[in-house]
């Protein structure tokens, strides 16, 4: 390597995963050309990396928070465009970082444009999911089986129950992320985790009930009503559970469904809901490869199908909806438009929603690789699921920031809401 080239992560080399970064090289040649590359592997090996070429100012430097890509994964000035462009090595992949004592590790390197690309300099990017002084506490009490999160100190702290997603198992990323940030976080699995069932045809609300309980019950919790936070399937869930079960203030629905899909829902040992179904004869190939299944689910709003419909506006607590525009899994905007429409109807006003231009299905914490397509649970093959990268993760950024604030509002406690602190 070039010995007086030094490429540097500001503040930090070592941050939390939702923490931006400044990426800066020194030492290059007058206005000299470069390409900077990023490269990592997932939870399940998979490689994702991603490239982009700069021209370093009069001084020999490349600034990426004030410096445009020339080509690449992306043009113009993106300051951490180089981890949100990650792709990976094999064709529909989805970034797995599941398990939160795992830290994304990213190596950044700066190589020269021209021969055989030699490399100049290179550092190592450590992307902590659980911040210092967090707790994590595997729970497999009574029937639920999953993780519990608390941040350091005293509490009380506002308590939220993560929904991950309805392909099994358990993902840690987004609940130690919250907790990092101050809240008492339980993600729960319900179903393919330990000793839980590799698939269910039914769904029983009492286990969120359950889960709720035991939630509110942990020393740090105040005695104040829990967070939900969702996405996709596990969406409806949500809702189910804000509209029926006590002690449920704040929802945070995203790309979700406003009916009840895919598996009958019960609670109390009778069915509160039919699942509204999906049409794979809908599904439309693309020459591309992945499918869109967006035309897929049925009409939750056609007469035969309103037995489908969560009656949102018997919830007590308040509602955050987030819906992509170009969510290509299903019509998440219009889920929403009906839901606000619902909700006005009846005269409420316990809701915020929000509508993100050009971003996809899979809004997650920030700074974590954009998924165009992998394999869709029900479909049984990749799909795509839309958004445009570079829109997709601004809106990344600013809905983790929303979702916060609105737990904060709507989840008071005399919390000290210190951050946990690397």
């Amino acid at each position: 390597m070039a010995s007086q080239v030094r490429l540097r992560l500001l503040p930090s080399a070592r941050c939390l995963f939702d923490e931006p970064v400044q990426v800066k090289v020194t030492g290059l040649r007058s206005r000299q050309v470069v390409t900077m590359k990023a490269r990592s592997t997932d939870d399940k090996g998979v490689v994702f990396s991603s490239s982009a070429t700069y021209r370093a100012d009069g001084r020999g430097e490349v600034d990426l928070e004030r410096d445009a890509s020339l080509s690449g994964a992306y043009n113009g000035v993106e300051p951490m465009g180089l981890l949100w462009s990650m792709r990976p090595d094999t064709l529909h992949k989805k970034f797995q970082k599941t398990r939160s004592l795992n830290p994304h590790v990213v190596k950044f390197s700066v190589h020269e444009v021209e021969g055989e690309g030699r490399t100049l300099a290179e550092v190592t990017n450590e992307r902590l999911l659980i911040g210092n002084g967090v707790t994590r506490l595997p729970m497999q009490v009574g029937n639920i089986r999953g993780v519990l999160f608390t941040p350091p100190g005293q509490g009380p702290f506002p308590a939220v129950m993560d929904l991950y997603t309805f392909g099994g198992g358990l993902s840690e990323k987004r609940a130690s992320l919250l907790a990092s940030r101050g809240f008492v976080v339980l993600t729960v699995a319900l179903y393919g985790h330990n000793d839980m069932p590799k698939n269910i045809k039914e769904v029983h609300l009492d286990y969120f009930e359950e889960a709720i309980q035991l939630l509110r019950k942990q020393d740090k919790v105040g005695n104040k009503g829990v967070g939900i936070i969702s996405i996709s399937k596990s969406g409806d869930l949500a809702l189910s559970a804000a509209s029926c079960l006590p002690g449920v203030d704040a929802t945070v629905w995203i790309n979700g469904c406003s009916a009840n899909t895919a598996l009958p829902l019960y609670y109390k040992k009778r069915q509160i809901h039919p699942p509204l179904m999906f049409d794979l004869s809908r599904v439309i190939p693309t020459e591309s490869g992945p499918s869109i299944a967006k035309y897929g689910v049925d009409n939750p709003l056609a007469e035969e199908n309103r037995a489908t419909l969560i009656p949102i506006e018997k919830a007590k607590g308040h509602f955050l909806f987030v819906a992509s525009d170009d969510d290509l899994n299903w019509d998440s905007k219009a889920y929403m438009d009906e839901m606000v429409e619902r909700l006005k109807r009846h005269g409420k006003e316990n809701f915020e929603s929000v509508c993100y231009p050009g971003a996809g299905h899979y809004l997650e914490p920030p700074y974590g690789p954009y998924c165009p397509s992998s394999i869709h649970v029900v479909v049984g093959k990749p799909v795509m699921w839309g958004g445009e990268p570079r829109s997709h993760a601004a809106a990344e950024v600013h809905m983790w920031k929303k979702i916060q604030e609105f737990f904060r509002s709507h989840l008071s406690c005399e919390a000290t809401r210190s951050a946990a602190k690397l």
